[in-house]
C-alpha cells in the first residue's frame, strides 16, 4: 500500500508517520499490524502501533540515515504486511544459553544482541556479554 505522509517530528530525535485508522483497518493484520517499510530505496521492519488518538509507524534516526530523509518531509511510504519469521542470530558467545535465548521475544533477542554487537571495545562486549549471561541464567 503506498501512502504519502509527513515524516513528523515526534520530539527530541525521534520521527514517525501518523498512519490513518483506515489503512491499518485495510492491512488486515490487527490492532498493531507487523509491516515492512519503505521509503525510497530503504526497507526496514517495524510495528505500526496505537499511540495516544493515532496510529504511528516509528523510523529512527538510522533508517532515516539510511534513507536520506529528515522529519518534515513529505514522503511516499510504501507499507506492506510482514508475516516473515523475525529472527536474530545468536551471538556465538551466547551459545551456553541458546534454550533461554529461544524463549526470549524477538525484541529482546535484539536488545541483547544488539548491545552486544555495537560494543567499540573489547571489555565493553565482554562486559554485554558477561550480563546477558546474568539475565538468561
Amino acid at each position: 500500500m503506498r501512502l504519502t505522509l509527513e515524516l513528523e517530528s515526534t520530539g527530541g530525535n525521534t520521527a514517525g508517520f501518523r498512519i490513518p485508522d483506515e489503512v491499518v483497518d485495510e492491512l488486515g493484520a490487527g490492532r498493531r499490524p507487523k509491516v515492512a517499510a519503505t521509503v525510497g530505496e530503504h526497507t526496514w521492519r517495524s510495528s505500526i502501533a496505537r499511540m495516544g488518538d493515532a496510529f504511528w509507524l516509528g523510523m529512527s534516526n538510522e533508517n532515516r540515515d539510511l534513507a536520506g530523509v529528515e522529519a518534515g518531509q513529505v514522503l511516499d511510504l510504501d507499507v506492506v504486511v510482514d508475516d516473515a519469521p523475525r529472527t536474530v542470530d545468536l551471538p556465538e558467545e551466547l551459545a551456553p544459553v541458546a534454550d533461554a535465548w529461544a524463549r526470549l521475544s524477538y525484541s529482546n533477542q535484539r536488545r541483547i544482541a544488539e548491545g552486544i554487537e555495537s560494543a567499540k571495545k573489547p571489555e565493553t562486549r565482554a562486559a554485554r556479554v558477561e550480563k546477558a549471561l546474568a539475565e538468561l541464567s
